[in-house]
């Protein structure tokens, strides 16, 4: 729709894994054809599909568009697309924030979490995302976003750290977390941490779990269990109790060290509260 959409004046989205015949490439070179400014930021080194992004990388640029192979030494593994639409004289920036990759093959057989919004801080940090990644500034604090590798481990830390501070105190305190693999020494640690504080934790890890659950002394407070269904489970959603006041995330990285410190990932807080609650009973 934003590639025919004549008030729209740019398209600029992170291409991870894109499917053979991807539609979502080809309504990007159809837009830049229509004038409009496009960006891609196609990785390289996504796993089995390096050729096929080059390809179509050759195709976008050809077409126009400003192609950007990614952060030196990073993959860059965030799911976003931001469209920039001019509105009765002023610009309104959509931003598409996502779990699952741009890919018209594996959406029919992944779950995934999307979150389309366009509220003016969203759309602020998406501009200054893209601004990072093209070379432009560095990946600083957002108002919204927490990106990996500079932010996301140490406020999940953090965020456990609280929840472990409010156990001892006598509050309740919980945390549910639902990720494809959890490997992270430091993450691993807070979360036994936190266990002995007597922070109720519970854990929906599909792939690959270094936590060892239900030990006595580090970990009888957590519960892990794994759901092997029809779909493939891919979305990354966690929940922390934080009072009463919960703070509901969900993100493109996994609870691994690769993920945290060696790729451009992002952590998206949701606020709004039906939309929280959503979330939670997809975690319950």
């Amino acid at each position: 729709e934003a590639a025919e959409d004549p008030d729209v004046i740019a398209i600029k989205q992170v291409l991870y894994r894109t499917a053979r015949q991807s539609r979502i490439v080809d309504a990007l070179i159809k837009a830049a054809e229509n004038g409009k400014h496009v960006t891609a930021l196609v990785e390289l080194k996504a796993r089995f599909d390096e050729a096929r992004n080059l390809d179509r990388a050759d195709e976008l640029q050809r077409a126009g568009a400003q192609i950007v192979y990614g952060v030196k030494g990073l993959k860059t593994h965030a799911k976003i697309c931001l469209v920039v639409r001019r509105e009765s004289g002023h610009l309104r920036r959509y931003v598409h924030l996502g779990t699952g990759n741009y890919n018209e093959a594996t959406s029919k057989i992944y779950t995934d979490l999307s979150y389309l919004t366009c509220k003016p801080e969203y759309g602020n940090d998406a501009s200054l995302f893209f601004n990072a990644v093209t070379g432009r500034s560095k990946l600083l604090r957002f108002q919204r976003l927490v990106p990996a590798p500079t932010a996301m481990k140490p406020k999940l830390l953090e965020l456990i750290a609280s929840e472990a501070d409010r156990a001892t105190h006598g509050l309740p305190a919980k945390i549910i977390a639902k990720v494809n693999s959890l490997q992270d020494p430091d993450i691993i640690a807070a979360l036994y941490k936190a266990s002995q504080a007597g922070v109720e934790i519970k854990l929906n890890i599909r792939g690959i779990c270094c936590l060892k659950p239900g030990d006595n002394k580090h970990s009888k407070n957590i519960e892990v269990v794994s759901v092997i269904d029809r779909f493939l489970e891919h979305a990354r959603l966690f929940y922390f109790h934080q009072g009463g006041d919960a703070q509901v995330y969900i993100a493109s990285a996994d609870w691994m060290t690769r993920n945290l410190e060696k790729r451009v990932e992002l952590m998206i807080p949701i606020e709004a509260p039906a939309l929280k609650r959503r979330l939670v009973r997809i975690l319950d």
